[in-house]
């Protein structure tokens, strides 16, 4: 199934083994790329990062990536844990071992256990700390320490420390230098230039919390199946992440840095997510966030009697339609759906009485077969009746002919 891992617990930090949250996971290819799917251990069920039921301790994750249910093992950052991962990613050669100036200046500033990420081509540092306020990611590199989970492969950086050490100013000023916004220079505008809306309302609920709400509201099936990566009624994976971002724009108030945070979390995440596509440097992620916000025109307000209303109009366009436009899309759209279902179901039912018409001439044949092989047989018991019987004869002739040559010298005898 996958490749067996091999890795040396001995040579992780202690404080990070000692949290139970830990899970596997699993690379497939989505797109003709490869993509890390988190599995539950023990179930290889998909598991959520914000679900601990979904998590476990650190030997039972390894025990089952080792027995090759899985390609690795990761953790879980919550805000529970005092931990923040750095992801620094394209930023090594897997062959010389090179790595370029900033990933190496910001590993020497943060001097914190580091390790070589699985493809080797880029590193994770982790450090105790606070993440500062602001964006958490900028090009290739990424930071975060909720909500989300690192790849822990065990290849530790020799020239790095082996414990997880607390570097809260370095980290801010990593942060402020990498990643935050350039002073006079805001990059989260919209397509027509304008400066992308704030979040309409503060949302006071964690990341389950929010996600539960999502997946009961009126439409929750199809906010499920797109978390589930699921990707059923959209032409391509491009339409199911715009469509995902319209529901988690709604549900976080426009919140473009949880929305990212999110959409992180679910199953349509892939590589293409942090790849710069666009001549500002906007990655494919924040470019679809940005049009998701700007195209949602209400928000989840936690302070409203009803949300179903607003919940249906929810639908994933480039533009803000009206409430009639929107009701009409989302029921065209269940009707599309129910009819792909139905097409599907018949479908499976052709191919299986298929299946039945050619199980059911084989039986035919093998019957016909077995009622040849029964003719041969008593064909053959006739023809050795008829042999016993002619044995039978030449049998009765000669005890006939010997006792006719007994009486013929007994009455020689006589003479």
């Amino acid at each position: 199934m996958t490749t067996q891992i091999t890795l040396d617990g001995s040579v992780l930090p202690t404080a990070l083994i000692e949290y139970d949250q830990w899970i596997c996971w699993d690379e497939q290819e989505r797109n003709g790329k490869p993509t890390k799917v988190p599995i539950t251990p023990g179930s290889g069920e998909f598991a959520s990062s914000t679900d601990e039921q979904t998590w476990t301790s650190f030997d039972d994750a390894l025990e089952y990536a080792e027995l090759g249910d899985a390609t690795g093992i990761g953790f879980v950052f919550t805000d529970d844990d005092p931990f923040v991962g750095v992801d620094l990613d394209d930023c090594r050669d897997p062959d010389s071992g090179t790595a370029d100036e900033a990933a190496e200046d910001i590993i020497d500033r943060l001097d914190s256990y580091t390790e070589r990420s699985p493809s080797g081509t880029g590193y994770h540092v982790l450090v105790q700390g606070e993440l500062p306020d602001g964006r958490n990611r900028k090009g290739t590199i990424e930071m975060y320490d909720s909500g989300r989970f690192f790849t822990v492969t065990g290849d530790h950086v020799a020239e790095t420390p082996t414990a997880v050490a607390t570097r809260q100013d370095a980290l801010a000023a990593v942060h402020r230098e990498y990643v935050q916004d350039d002073i006079g220079e805001p990059r989260d505008k919209d397509s027509s230039g304008e400066t992308a809306r704030e979040p309409s309302t503060e949302i006071d609920l964690d990341n389950q919390e929010l996600l539960e709400k999502a997946q009961n509201a009126s439409n929750g099936e199809k906010f499920e199946r797109l978390w589930n990566g699921n990707m059923l009624g959209y032409e391509s994976q491009s339409e199911a992440d715009m469509a995902l971002c319209f529901l988690l724009a709604f549900w976080t108030g426009g919140d473009a840095t949880r929305v990212d945070q999110l959409f992180q979390q679910s199953g349509l995440m892939r590589e293409k997510w942090d790849e710069v596509h666009y001549a500002d440097g906007s990655t494919y992620g924040e470019k679809t966030i940005e049009r998701a916000i700007a195209g949602t025109s209400e928000f989840y307000d936690p302070d409203a009697t009803s949300v179903r209303e607003t919940e249906d109009d929810i639908q994933g366009h480039d533009v803000a339609p009206s409430a009639g436009q929107r009701k009409q899309t989302y029921l065209t759209e269940k009707n599309r759906l129910l009819k792909e279902r139905v097409s599907e179901l018949e479908a499976a039912l052709e191919e299986k009485n298929d299946r039945i018409n050619t199980l059911e001439a084989t039986v035919r044949d093998l019957q016909e077969a077995l009622a040849e092989r029964e003719s041969e047989i008593e064909q053959l018991g006739d023809q050795d009746d008829v042999d016993d019987a002619s044995d039978d004869v030449e049998e009765s002739g000669s005890v006939k002919q010997t006792m006719w040559m007994r009486a013929k010298r007994f009455l020689a005898d006589d003479k």
